[in-house]
């Protein structure tokens, strides 16, 4: 196929947006291959884990890594599921997101709602809050006072955004649907009934191997699979040349296309997060399946070059914090000081 663009940062994204909806149809085949190879590869690599706690810890924490990967790749998919991607059908994608959501700790029907707001606004200076991670501008942190200063440079620690959200947010704040108390019934169903499946598996893998046991298995694969999930969302949108605009300029097909990263992975780690690293093209058709996405890189080659971060470049936008609304491009404390009087 011919390539669709020159230079599509700086193209007309309606126009390539209505292309690529010719890659929405999922393969129902390839989704159900998918889906089963990732669920018998956690499986899988789960019961080594409890395998493992006769022979040494140290090796159920080595397993713990692909475990974790493959607890990330169901998030994937149940992410899939959200967007109406893996299956033609909403309610065959509804029931596996949901079932997936009691492995991944996620109520599906709170993070649909919350994400879906990400969707909608995502790159929007006037619409921040929900389904984002919290970015103030470089004016809005100089009006602060010196506590609440503490607190935002605190938050974008990366001891905490890396080390204690990602736990927090899978363990405990998915537990209640924070924020959307006056949202109707269904966060509240979403949440209850995943954590009541939750408590019901939970409770009789602990009937069958022991309180302890589960919590040595398990405590690491969520730690390393939501800190991992916290890491690429992150990515996906805090990066320096990210796009932030206020309502008047704003427009969800620029936003999608200049404000998301397109994450250049090798092979292996873009299988286990589900090709999410192909962002930029994620965002402006959402309903493309997880595993159509390369092929959209395969037959329009300058998407590539849209966003692209490898994975050492990744590693410097853990320090970006701030919207820097003259230089239009996101700086660390450290930059910001450097040109503030």
């Amino acid at each position: 196929m011919q390539d669709i663009l020159t230079d599509p940062s700086k193209s007309k994204p309606r126009a390539l947006n209505a292309i690529l909806a010719g890659y929405r149809v999922p393969t129902v085949s390839r989704s159900v291959v998918e889906l089963l190879i990732t669920v018998m590869g956690f499986v899988v690599f789960w019961v080594l884990m409890v395998a493992a706690l006769q022979v040494h810890y140290a090796l159920v924490l080595l397993l713990a890594i692909p475990t974790a990967c493959f607890m990330m790749r169901l998030f994937m998919i149940q992410h899939d599921c959200g967007h109406g991607a893996l299956f033609p059908g909403r309610r065959a994608n509804d029931w596996v997101g949901r079932s997936l959501g009691v492995v991944t700790l996620t109520p599906y029907g709170l993070w649909l709602r919350t994400h879906a707001a990400h969707h909608a606004n995502a790159g929007n200076l006037d619409h921040r809050g929900m389904g984002d991670i919290t970015t103030l501008t470089t004016d809005e942190y100089a009006a602060l006072g010196p506590v609440r200063r503490a607190l935002y440079r605190l938050y974008r620690s990366p001891i905490v955004m890396f080390g204690v959200i990602p736990t927090y947010l899978f363990v405990f704040h998915y537990r209640l649907p924070f924020g959307l108390m006056k949202a109707g019934r269904q966060p509240w169903l979403s949440t209850m009934g995943t954590n009541a499946a939750i408590v019901i598996v939970v409770g009789g893998l602990m009937a069958v191997m022991g309180v302890g046991p589960f919590l040595l298995v398990e405590g690491p694969v969520i730690f390393v699979s939501a800190t991992l999930a916290v890491w690429f969302f992150y990515v996906q949108h805090q990066f320096e040349d990210t796009l932030w605009t206020h309502d008047g300029e704003w427009s969800f097909h620029e936003a999608a296309l200049n404000g998301s990263s397109h994450y250049d992975l090798p092979r292996v780690l873009a299988w286990f997060t589900g090709n999410i690293g192909v962002h930029h093209v994620h965002h402006l058709a959402s309903r493309i399946p997880f595993y159509r996405l390369p092929e959209v890189l395969r037959d329009h080659p300058t998407l590539a070059g849209v966003g692209r971060l490898t994975f050492l470049q990744s590693l410097r936008c853990a320090t970006l914090a701030l919207w820097d609304e003259k230089a239009r491009k996101l700086v660390s404390f450290k930059d910001r000081l450097a040109v503030t009087p």
